[in-house]
């Protein structure tokens, strides 16, 4: 209903995590080849589609659309660099928006810099871990965010909590 709209109208829609949905994505190929065609489609018209890599994918989608990657920076520099122009860092209030901004920016520091270290051993592969797992910009995010909302809610430093979230749960579990 929405492309449709948008076929007509010329404004842009987003699908994001189009692998999430394996099941939806013949329906967005038909989509593609029918009902997107030149002569009944506004020229302004836009689908943006987010995904990660999945064998489900539909190759005729993939053949007729310009495709974009966004893949970590290499170094520990350019790492740290990123994650600190990311959302939600990038933003000042955010950055300077903590009740204990001194732990606050020396834990973010160190919560970048362990992001930037996993980022790097990607190069080397499976090697001592059971399962490759790509850990992206999502998995500092919520880690950053649930620093900030741990210390803006204790007096006193939750560092077994934080530990664990972001050890166990958003590291950790992939």
């Amino acid at each position: 209903k929405m492309i449709n709209k948008a076929i007509q109208r010329g404004t842009w829609v987003v699908l994001q995590n189009c692998h999430l949905a394996e099941s939806w994505l013949p329906s967005l190929e038909k989509i593609t080849e029918e009902t997107i065609v030149p002569e009944r489609t506004h020229k302004s018209f836009r689908l943006w589609l987010t995904s990660y890599p999945s064998p489900k994918f539909p190759v005729t989608i993939l053949q007729n659309g310009v495709k974009m990657t966004n893949e970590p920076p290499k170094g520990l520099r350019a790492n740290l660099l990123r994650s600190y122009l990311n959302d939600p860092l990038s933003d000042p209030a955010y950055f300077s928006g903590c009740t204990d901004g001194m732990a606050f920016h020396k834990l973010l520091f160190s919560l970048c810099f362990f992001h930037a270290i996993v980022q790097e051993r990607r190069k080397f592969g499976p090697l001592g871990w059971n399962i490759p797992y790509e850990f992206n910009e999502s998995d500092l995010r919520i880690s950053v965010k649930q620093l900030q909302m741990f210390l803006n809610e204790y007096e006193e430093t939750p560092y077994k909590a934080l530990r664990y979230l972001t050890g166990e749960c958003n590291y950790g579990a992939e």
